[in-house]
Formats: structure tokens, sequence, C-alpha cells
């Protein structure tokens, strides 16, 4: 498993996607299938932060980091 994040796209994710998203469900009520709807990206994000694995680029052949030539 090889990162497939970039620097910014963590700390985005750790520093103001997840806690927003938590704010925002919280505030919506927290027994409503919308809090756990946004809930659950905000669990998973500072994860995927921490560990520079995003599965979902992984699923969409996509990522903000792009492999570069090895000089031998």
């Amino acid at each position: 498993m090889s990162k497939n994040m970039t620097i910014l796209d963590r700390r985005l994710r750790a520093v103001l996607i997840a806690p927003v998203a938590l704010l925002i469900g919280i505030l919506i009520g927290a027994g409503s299938i919308a809090a756990l709807v946004l809930c659950a990206p905000a669990a998973v994000a500072p994860t995927a932060s921490a560990a520079g694995y995003c599965p979902l680029y992984s699923l969409i052949g996509t990522g903000g980091r792009h492999r570069q030539p090895q000089a031998h």
C-alpha cells in the first residue's frame, strides 16, 4: 500500500474536512441519518490522512500523488 495523497490533501482532511463534517452532523441532530452519513467520513478522514492512503483514490484510479520515475 503506497501513499496516494499529497501533503495538502492530508492536511485539509485532518484539519478542515473532518471537524466541519462532525460539527455539521452534531448540529443537524446526532440521531438523524444525515448526521450518520456525515460522521462516517469524519471518522475515516483523519485515519486516511495519518496513513497517507485513500482507498477511494485507488478504486477510481486517481490521487494527488503520482509516481515519479526513479533515476538509476
